[in-house]
């Protein structure tokens, strides 16, 4: 079963369950999935799928921030609980230290040596690493690695 076809297996069962919050994130979901089909013309495969769940994170994250800077507490809830829905479609993320190993490794077979070479390790791990960590760990990690 495809991450898609899960996904859209769940919304009908909050449908039946009528959670109406998890209901609405799983339609956000579906509705950037479709979005995304149409503009590029492409079928999302369970990659592209877990990139674009990493993305609505990332934009959620923002918008808690957001939301609590100018006291909106109870919208800043929302989004917190629109996160943990789609937290559920990522896979298992990797430690610190597995990141760490991970770029080391990468450094490594690139022969990168310093800060001029971070757009090229980090193009290498966004491909190895996508889905898997946090791209701003992954950065983190990139740019220790690269002052070594």
């Amino acid at each position: 079963m495809s991450l898609k076809d899960r996904i859209t297996d769940d919304m009908k069962a909050a449908m039946r369950a009528k959670d109406a919050l998890r209901l609405s994130a799983i339609r956000m979901l579906l509705a950037a999935c479709k979005q995304r089909e149409v503009d590029e013309r492409i079928v999302l495969d369970d990659a592209a799928v877990v990139g674009l769940v990493d993305k609505l994170i990332k934009q959620r994250k923002d918008s808690v921030a957001a939301f609590e800077q100018a006291g909106r507490r109870e919208l800043a809830d929302k989004e917190a609980a629109e996160i943990t829905v789609l937290q559920a479609y990522l896979p298992e993320r990797l430690s610190t230290e597995q990141v760490q190993a991970e770029v080391a490794a990468l450094v490594a077979e690139l022969g990168a040596r310093g800060a001029g070479d971070m757009g090229r390790v980090m193009a290498a791990a966004k491909t190895r690493l996508a889905g898997k960590a946090e791209m701003s760990a992954v950065s983190a990690a990139v740019k220790t690695a690269l002052a070594q």
